[in-house]
């Protein structure tokens, strides 16, 4: 996408040294992509001590094979129908 932004050289030639990058678009690109990542990170850190995830692996197991039974039941009879 193109997009025109008037930003300051200082900060411009800050990122460059910053990034090691020659190009201007890349180094942003690097700098945006590090700034969703920390805030994406920062997010995620803020959830702790909020959020209980109790996981039963073996009730989550049994729901998904009765699940994969009851699919093969119903495309069983939708086969059985249709060559009836």
């Amino acid at each position: 996408m193109r997009a025109t932004f008037n930003l300051p050289d200082p900060l411009i030639q800050d990122l460059l040294r910053v990034t090691g990058e020659k190009k201007k678009t890349k180094a942003i690109c690097l700098a945006i992509e590090d700034y969703i990542h920390r805030r994406r990170k920062e997010k995620l850190l803020s959830l702790s001590g909020k959020i209980n995830i109790d996981l039963d692996w073996k009730k989550l197991e049994e729901l998904e094979l009765k699940g994969m039974k009851e699919r093969e039941k119903l495309w069983k009879s939708r086969r059985h129908q249709r060559m009836g």
